[in-house]
């Protein structure tokens, strides 16, 4: 048994899915469900029972989960107990303030992953040393790692009439109670695009938005990432309004090596995701 596929198989149970196991460890799908197949001929115990929706874990799971946490606590704490601390060099990223809270998760976890360099958070208008933006706010002399793209959609309360549609047209959401976004990097886009519209409220972040849509108060426009699985949302594209956002790494002008290896690894991470999705 070795503590890599025990850091595996949490990474699976606190996420419910192997595709999503993958994309926290920054590794294939194949590889973490053969780790776990591993760890199950080992075990002698079946430890998920898959369905349509990812992995429910099985009492076997339930008994090693507290486990494996220990044992991959132990051993970190024992690797740093005997690792002579060092200075760590600054490494300030400013976020898109639009991004979907799983993936910028994943995405600061893996940041944050380089003994030898400090994370610090900024505005994402702030100069720093790698801003996560789309590539339409790139600046000049900013190189870009592009690490995913998505298309923006209608975000409506489940009861809504427009519901019962597969898709929507833009001429379906004139007059209709709707949500404003005023950290979207694309509102002047959507200002020519977009019909006309009663806003009835203004949401200062994704959370805020999909809140207010659950709530019954109106419809959005958002980034298909931040819509996630909720029974009181429905999500539907726009057939006649393609817009769509590419999110990845700008990072400055002569930055340290350190730092252009990590942002290496971590779009080529996204890219191995991408690939086994």
């Amino acid at each position: 048994m070795e503590l890599r596929e025990l850091g595996y198989f949490v990474a699976v149970f606190e996420e419910g899915s192997v595709s999503a196991a993958a994309r926290r460890s920054h590794i294939s799908q194949p590889s973490v469900s053969a780790a776990l197949a591993a760890l199950e001929a080992e075990l002698g115990a079946t430890l998920f029972l898959r369905h349509r929706r990812g992995v429910a874990p099985t009492a076997a799971a339930d008994q090693l989960y507290p486990t494996a946490r220990r044992l991959i606590a132990e051993a970190q704490a024992l690797r740093s107990a005997f690792r002579a601390p060092a200075a760590r060099a600054p490494l300030e990223v400013g976020v898109l303030r639009s991004l979907d809270a799983a993936r910028g998760r994943e995405l600061l976890r893996a940041l944050a992953a380089a003994p030898e360099l400090q994370l610090r958070l900024v505005e994402p208008e702030a100069r720093c040393d790698v801003r996560v933006i789309s590539r339409g706010m790139l600046r000049a002399g900013e190189t870009f790692r592009p690490l995913w793209s998505e298309r923006f959609v209608v975000a409506l309360p489940a009861a809504h009439p427009l519901a019962l549609r597969p898709t929507l047209r833009a001429a379906d959401l004139i007059g209709q109670p709707f949500i404003e976004r005023c950290h979207c990097e694309h509102a002047r886009q959507f200002a020519r695009r977009q019909p006309r519209v009663e806003p009835v409220a203004v949401a200062a972040s994704e959370e805020w938005a999909l809140a207010l849509v659950a709530a019954g108060v109106g419809v959005a426009i958002v980034p298909a990432g931040s819509a996630r699985a909720d029974p009181q949302i429905a999500v539907r594209p726009l057939a006649d309004v393609a817009v769509t956002r590419e999110i990845g790494l700008a990072l400055r002008a002569r930055l340290p090596q350190p730092i252009v290896k990590l942002c290496a690894q971590v779009q080529a991470g996204f890219a191995t995701v991408a690939r086994a999705a």
